[in-house]
């Protein structure tokens, strides 16, 4: 199934906006779309890992008063105070949820009752999150977003159902009338044990299974989640059995933890373009072969706005700029 976006004119240069790994951060996802509509672009790309990890449950007290846990720190606060303390869990990537005394015991006793509030609050968010779009962007611009390992499956009825952004997972999406991107939230392991991961040889056969639907491999954009292997933007750090990272001589032991199928991928389908996420830590841009591949790493629990712009003509990349605020 192909998207054709309405464009500028075929001499003019395409332009797109890419970030990954927000996770859950709203203040990073507003950045994204603001950055969107300054940069005046065509297409705005989040490559994965939209949601957040967990809940921060903001407790109605009988005085009237309300107390949360945030940031090792137990908080009190007066009713005038509620929207702003919501405002900084919202920013870095939790989601508040404001509750009773009667509730917050219950979720104490219960973790499928945590669980089930936790879904609950993550998708309405991601509906608001997609809500803004005609707000913040012009009309024409496209948003396309592909959940990332993080990201459960209840996540991608969400996005079927907006009319503001298409999932990218495993479609063709025409950028332009010569260019196509085909997307994969799908990683190598991790030690997380995540919900969209798989063995290497099954991740090769998935990329094998989409980029199997391009016209032309060559004047495609790849939007793959995991960075390829030993290509120093998937470098994270060694951890020990406990996942503690290791340290010699006062550094971090780092290593590549990158997906060679994915780098399998770029060598033998050579994209012009290859966009990555997945390893925060390793923000870049290198080549391999032909292609240019950009992760632009991730500082969203402190409300950073990381992401590449990048512009090209034909399969000329003219401009390819790391922004960051």
């Amino acid at each position: 199934m192909g998207f054709l976006f309405k464009h500028r004119k075929q001499e003019e240069a395409t332009r797109i906006l890419f970030a990954t790994d927000i996770h859950g951060s709203e203040g990073t996802w507003r950045k994204f779309l603001n950055a969107a509509a300054m940069l005046d672009v065509d297409v705005a790309i989040c490559g994965g890992d939209l949601t957040g990890k967990m809940i921060v449950p903001i407790v109605e007290r009988k005085n009237g008063k309300y107390t949360y846990y945030h940031l090792k720190k137990t908080n009190i606060i007066e009713a005038n105070q509620l929207e702003k303390a919501i405002k900084e869990i919202k920013g870095i990537g939790y989601y508040p949820y404001v509750t009773n005394e009667d509730e917050y015991e219950e979720m104490a006793r219960n973790p499928k009752k945590v669980d089930e509030i936790f879904r609950r609050v993550m998708l309405e968010t991601l509906e608001e999150w997609f809500k803004l779009i005609p707000q913040k962007l012009p009309e024409g611009v496209k948003v396309i977003v592909c959940p990332g390992n993080d990201d459960r499956f209840d996540v991608d009825e969400v996005i079927e159902k907006s009319r503001y952004v298409i999932n990218g997972e495993g479609r063709v999406i025409e950028i332009n009338e010569h260019h196509e991107m085909i997307s994969c939230g799908w990683v190598n392991p991790t030690p997380w044990k995540t919900t969209r991961e798989e063995e290497d040889e099954k991740l090769e056969e998935r990329l094998e299974k989409y980029i199997s639907q391009l016209k032309n491999p060559e004047s495609a954009i790849f939007n793959f989640h995991a960075p390829p292997y030993q290509s120093k933007i998937d470098e994270a750090p060694l951890l020990d059995e406990n996942l503690n990272p290791i340290i010699q001589q006062g550094r971090v032991v780092m290593v590549p933890v990158g997906s060679k199928a994915v780098r399998k991928m770029i060598e033998k389908y050579k994209p012009f373009l290859s966009l990555h996420g997945h390893i925060h830590e390793s923000p870049g841009c290198i080549r391999i072969g032909r292609t240019y591949c950009v992760n632009p790493g991730s500082e969203y629990a402190e409300g950073i706005l990381r992401a590449f712009f990048i512009e090209f003509k034909g399969n000329k990349i003219t401009r390819l700029q790391r922004i960051e605020g």
